[in-house]
């Protein structure tokens, strides 16, 4: 089915072709002129709010957009980077989300063409010197408060701007609201609720007028029902009344995936329907542990989407959707941010979630920024918002249909202790409530004060930092405490010796600058991470487990991915359990053993050392909390035993979540290349370094894969990375740690004889490449000989692998394959080549012998 024109959704192509020639400038209303003309040529007429956003904004004005989702906030948007392109300037749109960001880029790139957009997430740095940016929220925070107000964008777009609110990254749509104030500002969201002291805060601060222009009105109204009916059966009621596709709302990602599992009982899907989702997914990779779970739940037109998921599954979910080929989405809320998926109908399952501190109902805000998925202009005259009644009111009500169908008397379930309950009367609230007012969340942290330090113009330094507190949306009792945290952070700071005093080359002021000694990438944007730089540089460098002690450290002022720890520990219980029981140990002394067991833990004297070390720094810096640093070994666990992301996943059980561990190993990856001095880092923390970066990449990179299709690119090399100008050739030492461990992985695949992922572990694009075949029968006759390839930690040391420059940007790898009888004859031979490249994406060993 072909969606009629509709001014929510926007024209997809044709911009770029529209813009005057280099050189000629067209006055705001000609600009305006021009950009409506080309949404009339594509069948489309604004919404009045539209028109009206538009005015205010080519008339100078900032706007605060207050509209239903599917009312055409991105066609205002997209009307905004159409100005900036016309005035040779350049404009910024930032998101909460990299999913939201990217998905943006790729959209714009359509519209205005590639190499007019470029994107920023942290993860990826694509096209960075585009005059459209995307990027999200805390991106565009730490821009400004580094760089010369006069670089400052000219046109920042805010979407999703109730985020303001939000607890934890609520300053990052704070900041350059205070540090930008020649930017004019389109701000914009469903759910805003009351921003009048916000837009007068703004206007003050700016001397540009604010304008909220604001619609309860949505283009596809919504009805509201109530049901007391099993899961499955009002699953079976909305397919039957063509109200897919149903977007299931859970708050848990176990609750998604039982949830998709118990429909797989139910017919979602006709046998056409399952046929061309089959031919959709054909091509798509299902090979990490939860691939196969994946793949029976979208063939039969189900799927589950949460940040528990690889972002490949994920991004393959949002494919399907939009392609209408998914009935049934089993999610969490984050679908309900930005993602631009097609659905007909939302299905709450529940109306209580877990804040991180206690289950409660879920605020007006959260509601209706769910609720209005529901439904698509131009398929839908209308979506759909139903909510199941709590699960003992659907038992109750079986029963007492059951009692009145026998003349029996039903006997009433009551609710768990301690269950938050919800009723038709606490859904109606939540339908007829506005969202709550957005509070100020301005904060001070390690990484602020950083980044203003590093500011090279006036204003700069501390003074600017004690300026932007006064500038901030915070009270005045509120601003002093801000204040005091700011003078205790800078303390604490100069004592590390992470910044230190001079002064200006010009002036002769004093002035407070960051450290030369540390190394570019160096950052501190964890509160945790001053206390990390002083463990790292306190552990004894000669150990022989320096580098492993300095992991454990990095991992200790991670956040705890909860569900990952509950999982090592279940495991380690079990076997536990089982090995007490083998040696009969009675079952009080099992049980008080039990009890002293938590998920793995680094080496009980380090765990002892950094526990005492954060004791004496909490004392000196009242901020942390004492609960703050979680001592864990999941990524020590991983490298003492050098194992692939799928051994760690198959080893705990944590199928169902390998987008967390993907994202906690990216986060301690980041860390380690960030936090760790310069002078802590030795041959053996850079091979730890590189392992990481191994191990991610080979598990998910859907998102440049994805833009080298877009762009038809013949190399990863013109794909930029977070630091694009950075020369491996130049880093020689992780250079050879990057060989070491792409040559190590190959290796760890060849002697589980997992020869698909031993072909996935070399250059992709080497004419030579080694298929998994080739693999396999070079293998054989070492195998035949030997039985196996030794892969333990005595085999991964230096001396087995040996690296040679062999021409200009070249390198020739050998790396020994260990054999249980001593012969270690047998090597793998591998090229390096990095002319024309500088950081690539993917392998870069290119195999030319297996032999001896």
């Amino acid at each position: 089915m072909v969606a009629p024109a509709d001014p929510a959704d926007g024209p997809s192509t044709g911009l770029a072709d529209r813009l005057p020639p280099a050189g000629d400038t067209l006055t705001p209303m000609a600009t305006l002129d021009r950009f409506l003309d080309w949404v009339a040529d594509s069948g489309l007429t604004p919404y009045a709010h539209q028109e009206a956003a538009l005015l205010e904004l080519y008339s100078g004005q900032h706007v605060v957009l207050a509209t239903p989702t599917g009312s055409g906030k991105s066609l205002v948007a997209t009307g905004l980077e159409w100005k900036a392109l016309c005035e040779d300037t350049w404009c910024v749109y930032t998101s909460p989300i990299k999913a939201l960001a990217s998905e943006k880029f790729f959209q714009l790139c359509e519209v205005f063409g590639p190499e007019q957009v470029g994107m920023l997430t942290g993860d990826a740095s694509i096209n960075r010197d585009a005059p459209i940016i995307c990027c999200t929220a805390e991106i565009l925070s730490n821009m400004a408060l580094r760089d010369d107000q006069a670089f400052s964008p000219p046109y920042v777009i805010m979407d999703e701007f109730h985020y303001y609110s939000d607890a934890e990254r609520g300053v990052a749509w704070q900041v350059p609201l205070i540090t930008m104030p020649r930017t004019q500002f389109l701000l914009m969201s469903a759910t805003l609720g009351d921003t009048s002291e916000i837009q007068r805060l703004l206007a003050a601060q700016s001397g540009r007028d604010v304008v909220e222009i604001a619609s309860a009105e949505r283009p596809v109204p919504l009805d509201f029902s109530y049901r007391d009916s099993p899961l499955q059966t009002t699953v079976q009621v909305l397919l039957a009344e063509q109200r897919a596709p149903i977007y299931i709302v859970s708050f848990t990602q176990r609750e998604c995936a039982e949830l998709a599992q118990a429909l797989l009982s139910i017919d979602v899907c006709s046998p056409t329907e399952r046929k061309a989702i089959g031919r959709a997914i054909a091509g798509a990779r299902f090979d990490s542990p939860y691939g196969r779970e994946i793949r029976r739940f979208l063939a039969a037109g189900i799927a589950v989407h949460h940040a528990g998921l690889l972002p490949r599954y994920r991004l393959l979910v949002e494919q399907l959707a939009q392609q209408g080929l998914l009935k049934v989405i089993c999610g969490t809320d984050t679908l309900g941010v930005g993602v631009n998926i097609p659905i007909r109908t939302v299905l709450f399952n529940k109306l209580v979630k877990y804040d991180g501190k206690r289950l409660g109902i879920l605020s007006a805000r959260d509601f209706h920024q769910i609720a209005g998925r529901a439904g698509r202009k131009g398929f839908d005259d209308r979506g759909s918002v139903v909510c199941q009644a709590p699960e003992h009111v659907i038992e109750n009500k079986k029963a007492s249909d059951k009692a009145a169908a026998t003349g029996r008397k039903a006997r009433s379930k009551k609710p768990p202790p301690g269950t938050v309950v919800w009723s038709q009367q606490t859904f109606d609230q939540l339908v007829s409530r506005q969202p709550e007012t957005l509070i100020s969340r301005f904060r001070v942290s390690h990484g602020m004060m950083i980044n203003v330090l590093q500011r090279e113009v006036e204003p700069a330094g501390y003074r600017f930092l004690v300026e932007l507190i006064a500038r901030c949306h915070e009270s005045e009792p509120r601003k002093a405490e801000l204040r005091r945290e700011a003078a205790e952070l800078f303390r604490a700071l100069r004592r590390a010796g992470i910044v230190e005093p001079s002064r200006d080359p010009v002036t002769g002021r004093p002035r407070v600058l960051v450290s030369e000694a540390l190394q570019d990438e160096f950052a501190l944007h964890d509160a945790l991470s001053l206390f990390a730089v002083d463990a790292v540089l306190s552990l004894d460098p000669t150990a022989p487990s320096f580098a492993l002690d300095v992991l454990s450290v990095v991992e200790a002022i991670q956040q705890d991915p909860r569900a990952i720890l509950i999982a090592q520990e279940r495991k380690v219980k079990g076997d536990l359990i089982g090995r007490l029981k083998a040696e009969g140990v009675p079952y009080e002394e099992r049980m008080a053993q039990l009890d002293q067991v938590t998920h793995p833990k680094p080496p009980k004297p380090l765990t002892d050392f950094l526990l005492a070390s954060f004791q004496v720094f909490a004392q000196r810096h009242p901020w942390v909390r004492a609960g703050d640093l979680a001592p864990k070994a999941i990524a020590r666990e991983m490298a003492e035993g050098y194992w692939s992301f799928e051994d760690m996943v198959r080893r705990y059980g944590f199928q169902r979540f390998e987008g967390l561990l993907l994202r906690y190993l990216s986060q301690v990856y980041k860390a380690m290349v960030q936090t760790v001095p310069e002078q802590a880092r030795d041959e053996a923390v850079l091979d730890l370094i590189a392992y990481l970066r191994t191990t991610l990449e080979r598990v998910d990179s859907s998102l440049l894969d994805e833009w080298e299709r877009m762009m038809g690119l013949a190399g990863p090399d013109e794909v930029e990375r977070a630091g694009e100008t950075y020369d491996l050739a130049r880093d020689p030492a992780a250079l050879e740690a990057r060989i070491r461990a792409e040559l190590l992985a190959l290796v760890r695949a060849l002697a589980a004889a997992d020869y698909e992922e031993a072909a996935r572990a070399v250059h992709a694009e080497d004419p030579e490449a080694w298929d998994a075949e080739r693999f396999e029968a070079a293998l054989a006759p070492f195998l035949a000989e030997h039985g196996r390839i030794v892969f333990e930690p005595r085999t991964r040391k230096r001396a087995h692998c040996i690296i040679r420059p062999s021409g200009h940007r070249q390198w020739s790898a050998d790396q020994i394959l260990v054999d249980p009888d001593g012969d270690n004859l047998w090597h793998v031979a591998a090229r390096v080549d990095l002319n024309g490249v500088h950081n690539p994406a993917g392998p870069i060993i290119r195999v030319w012998n297996l032999g001896t």
